[in-house]
C-alpha cells in the first residue's frame, strides 16, 4: 500500500519519497492508522520489517499537523531505547523524515559530553529519543521536562527488560502527568514481555503480531556448519575470501573474542572492524560510520550491536559463536534481509554448542539447513597457515598440515 492512502502531510510524503519509502511493510500498514487515531499499540514484529518507520511516520505527522510554527513548546513524544547505537539510528530516521516538517527530533545518549546536548534541549525539541541513563541524569538536573509528553514509545522492549530497565520504564510512566498514548514495540514475545506490555498499555490497546509462527524474516536463508571451536577462524577467513563482494556482520560471544577474531583476520590479511562495550562512544560511532559507508565490509560484534541496528546492504550475518539465548539469534540475523532485501545467515556450531543450536531450532520451529564439509576439505581449510603467526604457531600449523597429508594418503 502507498503512504498517500494515510492522508499524511505533503511535507512528510515528500520526505518519504526522497528517502525511498514508496510502499508500506506489513507492520507499517497495520500500525500507522491506529497510531494516528491516538490508540495504544502493542506490536510484535521481526527485525528488519520497518518498525521504526511504523511509529516515526505517524508521530511526525501528528506533531507537524498540530503545530502552527517550528517553535517547540515542550517535548511531545519520548522514545525510550536500550542502547546508544539504537538511539543514534532512530534519531537519524526521525531527522530524515522530519526534514521539511515542523517536528524537531533529538537523540540523547551517554558516552559523550552533555553540554551540547543540554543546549539542544534548551533550544526546544518535540521528539526525544533517549537511553535511560543519560535521560534520567538530565531530568534530575532539570534540563528535561516530561510534563508535556503525549506519546511514549518503548522500542526493543524485550532488550530493555533483559538489561534491567523495567524500573526505569515504570518510573517514567509514573512521572507522566497527562493522559498519553503508549506504543510498545518488540521483536520477540514471551511471558515476561507480555506481562510488561500489558502493564504499560491500556486494555483497549491494538495488538499487532506479524508472522507469529515464524520469528524471523522470510528474506533470510539460514545455514549451519559444524566446526570445532579452534578451527572457526580458518573457516571464517575462507568464507570471507569466497564472498569478496559481501558485507558481513560477524557475531561473537565476548569482547575479548571480538578482538581475537579481528587479530586472526588481520593475520589472514582480511580487514575488519570491531564494536563492543569496551569501546568509547566516539570510537563506536567511527566504526559504525566506516561500516555503513562500506569503507570496511566486515564488522565483528558482540550482541550489543544485535538489537535494532539498521545498516544498509548487509548481505551476510555470521554467528561465529552461537548465542546463549535463542532470542538473540533472531536479533542477530535481523541485521540482514531487511525491508525487501535478501540475506544469508551462517552459524558456526562446535560440538559443545549443539544444545544451543537445538534451542534455536525449537524457537524457529524448524531445522536449519546444514552446509556439509567433507573431511578432506575440512582438514585443508583447518590446516591453512596464517600470515604473521608466531614461530610456535607456525610449527603447530605445519604439524597440522603434515597430519592432514598423512590422512589423505591413507584414503
Amino acid at each position: 500500500m502507498k503512504f498517500e492512502k494515510f492522508h499524511l502531510s505533503e511535507d512528510l510524503l515528500r520526505n518519504l519519497n526522497d528517502n525511498g519509502f514508496f510502499r508500506t511493510t506489513d507492520i507499517q500498514y497495520k500500525a500507522i492508522p491506529s497510531i494516528l487515531k491516538g490508540e495504544d499499540v502493542l506490536a510484535i514484529a521481526q527485525t528488519g520489517t520497518g518498525k521504526t518507520a511504523a511509529f516515526a511516520i505517524p508521530i511526525i505527522n501528528m506533531i507537524h499537523s498540530n503545530k502552527s510554527s517550528k517553535r517547540a513548546v515542550g517535548i511531545k513524544c519520548l522514545v525510550m531505547v536500550p542502547t546508544r547505537e539504537l538511539a543514534q539510528q532512530i534519531g537519524e530516521v526521525f531527522n530524515k523524515l522530519s526534514k521539511h516538517t515542523k517536528a524537531k527530533p533529538f537523540a540523547l545518549y551517554g558516552g559523550v559530553e552533555q553540554d551540547a546536548q543540554i543546549k539542544k534541549l534548551q533550544d526546544g525539541i518535540d521528539i526525544l529519543i533517549a537511553t535511560p541513563g543519560r535521560m534520567f541524569d538530565l531530568i534530575s538536573q532539570g534540563f528535561i521536562n516530561i510534563n508535556y509528553i503525549e506519546t511514549l514509545v518503548l522500542d526493543e522492549a524485550d532488550h530493555m527488560l533483559d538489561l534491567g530497565f523495567i524500573e526505569d520504564i515504570e518510573s517514567i510512566k509514573r512521572k507522566l502527568t497527562r493522559r498519553h498514548q503508549t506504543l510498545f514495540f518488540s521483536a520477540t514475545i514471551n511471558p515476561q514481555i507480555k506481562k510488561l506490555a500489558f502493564s504499560q498499555v491500556r486494555s483497549s490497546a491494538i495488538r499487532i503480531q506479524i508472522s507469529p509462527e515464524d520469528p524471523v524474516s522470510k528474506n533470510v536463508s539460514h545455514f549451519v556448519m559444524f566446526i570445532e571451536m579452534d578451527d572457526k577462524r580458518f573457516f571464517l577467513a575462507e568464507y570471507l575470501r569466497q564472498n569478496p563482494d559481501g558485507k558481513f556482520i560477524v557475531f561473537v560471544r565476548t569482547r575479548v573474542r571480538a578482538e581475537r577474531v579481528a587479530k586472526a583476520m588481520e593475520r589472514a590479511e582480511i580487514p575488519t572492524l570491531t564494536i563492543h562495550g569496551e569501546k568509547d562512544q566516539t570510537n563506536r560511532a567511527e566504526v559504525m560510520k566506516a561500516f555503513r559507508t562500506g569503507e570496511c565490509k566486515v564488522l565483528i560484534a558482540t550482541d550489543l550491536s544485535a538489537r535494532g541496528i539498521d545498516i544498509p546492504d548487509v548481505t551476510h550475518v555470521i554467528n561465529y559463536d552461537l548465542p546463549e539465548k535463542p532470542e538473540n539469534y533472531v536479533h542477530r540475523i535481523g541485521r540482514t534481509g531487511r525491508g525487501f532485501n535478501k540475506g544469508i545467515a551462517v552459524s558456526f556450531c562446535s560440538q559443545e554448542e549443539r544444545p544451543l543450536l537445538q534451542d534455536i531450532e525449537e524457537l524457529l520451529t524448524k531445522k536449519i539447513e546444514v552446509i556439509k564439509v567433507s573431511k578432506v576439505d575440512y582438514e585443508i581449510i583447518a590446516s591453512q597457515p596464517e600470515e604473521g603467526m608466531s614461530l610456535q604457531e607456525l610449527i603447530e600449523s605445519e604439524e597440522k598440515m603434515i597430519q592432514a597429508k598423512k590422512r589423505k594418503k591413507k584414503k
